[in-house]
């Protein structure tokens, strides 16, 4: 059901996105116009040189993360007429997100990939990003996508390229908040002490589990499930989406509602893909990337009620945490850690809470 609801919705978003012509890019210029008009005056998208790109997703093609990836993929072609072909690689089918981060630095691998924000922690000259993922800097969904459309979001984008890594974002997406799930049954804080929970390998997430009095453990996404099956791990932390669609709940079905981050992400392009491009296939891009986002951000909170749902049903209990201050105060050491020197900016997100 929801698969047909999302194609519907991307359809939608064609028609109104050839329906209304050219729009202004994120840049100020004014984007390549829709397949269906006169494309003379933008240089001729539909004739430029036709670019192949590889788009690496790990989550499964069904999931957000997946319909967000075809989104783009419809659009981009659309908007290009025919010069810009995508191809969507979900399921983890070219790595990790680690492994293809780094691949896309070093040259090789995917041309565009939508990678978690605290993935580039630990980069040299990376501070700005590593805002989205410190622990309970977010109250809801509005107070993230308020904060990427201000000036930060245009210095995160921009960040990765100004400290060398030869990568640009595109857009950002989010996968709702993130929440521990369990093998076993828990009530509260109290009882994640002493569990072996997986998370991410960068510091901010290993730092918050230990203050939270459990130990961090690293295992490939990709082996999560298998982690949580055989006992290597009590425990794990996703987005209610990717614990349905990666079947977690079926090694661990206790989530306790803590919404410790938000899963926040972005969509990168490597620079000699970018180059590859054309202005007006750029812009294509920047269209596209608006679109993708845009669907992400009407979808993301229906897809989650309807996972929600579903896993009631199936058996999975979830644990409500009315006061989040004591789950706070125990990632304290961690949160000034990360935010600090950038009070500025953790001052102007505050405010627009």
């Amino acid at each position: 059901m929801r698969s047909s609801f999302s194609v519907f919705l991307i359809l939608t978003m064609i028609v109104s996105l050839t329906a209304c012509g050219g729009t202004v890019n994120a840049s100020g210029g004014k984007a390549a116009p829709s397949a269906g008009e006169d494309q003379s005056a933008a240089g001729g998208v539909a004739n430029d040189p036709k670019a192949f790109l590889v788009y690496a997703e790990v989550n499964p093609e069904g999931s957000l993360m997946g319909m967000t990836a075809q989104t783009f993929k419809t659009v981009a072609e659309e908007l290009s007429g025919g010069s810009i072909t995508i191809n969507v690689q979900a399921g983890g089918v070219y790595g990790s997100e680690g492994d293809v981060l780094e691949d896309m630095i070093s040259g090789d691998g995917a041309d565009i990939a939508r990678i978690s924000t605290m993935s580039l922690k630990g980069y040299d000259g990376i501070s700005v990003t590593n805002l989205l993922s410190v622990p309970y800097i977010f109250s809801s969904r509005e107070h993230f996508w308020a904060t990427t459309d201000s000036y930060i979001g245009g210095e995160i984008k921009e960040e990765c390229f100004n400290a060398g890594l030869n990568i640009h974002g595109l857009f950002f997406v989010e996968e709702g908040f993130r929440h521990f799930f369990f093998k076993d049954e828990v009530t509260g804080i109290k009882d994640l002490q002493g569990l072996n929970i997986r998370v991410s390998s960068d510091t901010t997430s290993m730092g918050m589990v230990e203050g939270l009095g459990a130990t961090p453990i690293t295992v490939a996404f990709t082996e999560v499930y298998s982690a949580l099956h055989s006992g290597a791990a009590d425990a794990a932390e996703q987005p209610i989406v990717n614990y349905q669609s990666n079947a977690f709940h079926q090694a661990a079905p206790y989530m306790i509602l803590d919404g410790h981050t938000l899963g926040s992400g972005m969509v990168i392009i490597s620079d000699g893909a970018w180059n590859r491009l054309t202005a007006a296939q750029q812009d294509v891009l920047i269209q596209a990337g608006e679109a993708a986002s845009d669907y992400n951000r009407k979808n993301s909170a229906i897809i989650e009620q309807e996972c929600r749902d579903e896993l009631k049903a199936a058996g999975v209990t979830f644990i409500d945490v009315e006061d989040k201050q004591p789950w706070r105060e125990a990632c304290a050491e961690i949160i000034s850690e990360v935010t600090a020197g950038l009070e500025e900016y953790t001052s102007y997100i505050a405010g627009l809470e």
